[in-house]
């Protein structure tokens, strides 16, 4: 078996293979967050468009607003004002913050180090040259390109893009990724299952994870334990960009999801992967388009889907894949595994303290929604790991969704 590791490289390296061009649109700023650009973004002038004030206080010379020295406050300026004057010696101007410095200043004096009777401003404090003033041009050029092709646009890109103008922009489709669950036991949400029955909770959470990884879910509902009724749902879901399918990709008598794949032509990449729980989990190409088969019970299809699927919907939407969000915390409670697969506990991380501090859910197995609805995060316990001790220092995968 391969490890998570390896089992995710093998699907950026797959599908990377085969991401080609992706259509395009022009959509408004307002309705590009978690976009991929598709143009290259240039600044319209030079960012700032003049010397800015950082703070509010005084605009002055440097070396004539020494401690102790008093200048004449010959007016202010607020931002947005026009200023054409240049600074005469001996004086001062107070100014506001984001105002525009005039010529002749080279440094602002913060208000808090001043004292003012009538026009006469004393000032408290040395100030050194270029104190508070951010300089024209320092942060931009005139048509420096600062957005390229291929970047997610959150809401720092949107706000950048807003200000150099570019209201409208040029940005890949999202991915459509065809959702489907499998299993007779399983009915829709808004019905009332059987005693033996379970809703559809894996069609709800999929489609979530596909928004949040930048993709468009297509939900096709759920395939009953027959291999024409599968197949002809599959075949429907190769119609989009990828296709997901929880349950069915065990060793059982009515796991059905890889023969029926087989039959399309899927050529299968992994079909197990060393980790608890999603151990068998699959993926492979088919007809050009990646294809997944999670395990069916909920833990293991987020998890799963999260290591191997979320990559993928990156690349398919013209993106580079993102890193697992990995950080470092410390464990709170001693905990023993076992060893021979990695697992990722259901856990919660705080910042309480300066170092993050994690510790494990009780839980009920994969199975248990209710256990990760209280977690934000996966705790990874490495597979040759069997114990591990309070304090030592663990990896937490993030749930992106919550924290």
């Amino acid at each position: 078996m391969l490890s998570y590791e390896q089992a995710r490289n093998k699907v950026i390296e797959e599908v990377g293979k085969r991401k080609g061009p992706r259509v395009t649109a022009v959509v408004g700023v307002w309705d590009a967050l978690g976009l991929v650009l598709a143009q290259e973004v240039k600044t319209d002038r030079e960012y700032p468009p003049f010397d800015r004030s950082t703070r509010d206080g005084y605009a002055v010379r440097a070396k004539e607003a020494v401690p102790g020295a008093q200048l004449k406050c010959m007016g202010e300026i607020k931002a947005g004002d026009t200023v054409r004057e240049s600074l005469a010696a001996g004086t001062c101007l107070q100014i506001m913050t984001g105002a525009a410095v005039p010529a002749g200043a080279d440094a602002v004096v913060m208000i808090e180090y001043t004292s003012r009777e009538g026009d006469l401003v004393r000032f408290e404090r040395a100030v050194q040259p270029g104190q508070n003033i951010v300089p024209r041009g320092s942060e931009a050029a005139g048509a420096q390109t600062i957005l390229t092709p291929g970047i997610r646009l959150g809401y720092a890109e949107l706000a950048l893009a807003a200000q150099v103008g570019a209201v409208q922009l040029e940005c890949a489709r999202r991915p459509r990724v065809a959702i489907l669950s499998t299993g007779d036991e399983v009915v829709l949400i808004d019905e009332t299952p059987g005693p033996f029955q379970i809703r559809n909770s894996n069609s709800v959470s999929l489609a979530a994870q596909v928004r949040i990884a930048g993709g468009e879910p297509v939900v096709l509902g759920n395939a009953a334990d027959r291999i024409d009724d599968l197949g002809e749902k599959i075949e429907r879901g190769m119609k989009e960009d990828a296709l997901v399918l929880s349950g069915g990709v065990s060793m059982g008598k009515y796991d059905l999801v890889e023969s029926a794949l087989k039959a399309m032509g899927a050529e299968f990449v992994f079909d197990a992967v060393a980790i608890r729980p999603g151990k068998p989990a699959v993926f492979g190409m088919c007809q050009g388009k990646p294809v997944f088969g999670l395990p069916g019970n909920p833990v293991s299809t987020m998890v799963t889907f999260e290591l191997f699927v979320a990559p993928a919907i990156d690349l398919l939407s013209g993106a580079e894949a993102r890193a697992l969000p990995l950080i470092e915390a410390r464990l709170a409670e001693a905990m023993k595994e076992k060893p021979g697969l990695a697992h990722f506990l259901p856990a919660r991380v705080e910042w309480s303290g300066a170092v993050p501090e994690v510790k494990a859910v009780r839980w009920q197995g994969s199975g248990d929604i209710t256990a990760l609805a209280k977690a934000n995060c996966f705790l990874v316990v490495p597979a040759d790991r069997e114990k591990i001790e309070v304090g030592e220092s663990v990896s937490v995968l993030l749930r992106k969704d919550v924290v």
